[in-house]
């Protein structure tokens, strides 16, 4: 049988992103939270933590995180059925990862509803949309909104629609870089905003336009602050389109090639035996997502 104090330390380790804040959330001391670790450890008979900053899961411990996140939604399910078990005090708290766009534009617009007539809390973990289903596998998301189809063991995928990307700078940066016009030279030679570094959308679009390899970009790994960079000249970038609706009709940006944008696909993956609210969260997506995403 599995010993819950010590499945719950390690997810809160792995949550929390170390010993200390996962002491402060269980309302333990550190070397508590420590003990309980290395006693699962034993256990299992081998490391379920890799001791970084921050620790990670090993490949048992991924699998303990999955079995942890499915078990507390299915307590969930339990408690409602039972009503000697429910304890209406406490909200139920899901982490789901997604991207930082998702979160700045469609995202709330979809779950809030939700979320006030479930009594849910949310937990977000943002991730570039090209990598946010590493969540899933190390088994410390429930779900996640990603533009990968494919989901991991045990999981599920459904379409949701497309988020439409523009590439969009300031008039002056365009005066400044392309008086002559939009060139695959002058792309190579302007700088770019890029999210981070698993953001490929910029390669992509380059790779459309017949640009490969290295180009100049700057790194900014927030959507407002891509905004305003894109705003104030520094570059150019690949931006929501639900994101720039005022910008766009006010002339505040502009697109480099008009009528060449990318969509990108959104999946939502939860757990197969995740308990009804991930069920029902799925249901409430699928019916409010496309309204506010487009056709893929």
């Amino acid at each position: 049988m599995f010993d819950y104090k010590l499945l719950a330390a390690l997810a809160a380790v792995v949550e929390q992103a170390g010993f200390e804040r996962a002491a402060q959330v269980l309302g333990l001391s550190q070397s508590a939270v420590s003990q309980r670790v290395k006693l699962l450890e034993a256990r299992v008979g081998q490391p379920v933590l890799v001791r970084a900053t921050p620790p990670t899961p090993t490949e048992v411990g991924r699998r303990l995180l999955n079995h942890v996140q499915q078990v507390r939604l299915l307590e969930r399910d339990l408690q409602g059925q039972v009503p000697g078990l429910n304890d209406n005090s406490t909200p139920e708290r899901l982490r789901v990862a997604l991207n930082a766009d998702s979160l700045a534009t469609w995202w709330a617009g979809a779950v809030g509803q939700f979320c006030a007539d479930k009594h849910l809390l949310l937990e977000l973990v943002v991730e570039d949309q090209d990598v946010g289903l590493k969540r899933m596998r190390a088994g410390d998301v429930a779900g996640c909104v990603c533009a990968t189809d494919r989901p991991v063991a045990g999981a599920r995928s459904v379409a949701l629609g497309a988020m439409r990307y523009r590439a969009l700078a300031s008039p002056a940066f365009i005066r400044r870089h392309f008086s002559r016009g939009v060139s695959a030279e002058g792309l190579i030679k302007a700088p770019a905003i890029v999210f981070g570094p698993d953001d490929f959308l910029q390669h992509r679009y380059l790779a459309a336009q017949g640009v490969e390899g290295g180009f100049l970009h700057h790194l900014c790994p927030s959507s407002e602050g891509f905004l305003r960079m894109a705003q104030a000249g520094l570059g150019w970038g690949l931006v929501p389109e639900q994101q720039v609706i005022n910008e766009l009709a006010s002339g505040e940006l502009v697109e480099l090639r008009p009528q060449q944008p990318i969509d990108v696909p959104l999946y939502w993956h939860h757990w197969r035996n995740g308990g009804e609210l991930l069920n029902q969260l799925t249901d409430h997506l699928l019916g409010t997502a496309p309204a506010c995403l487009i056709a893929p």
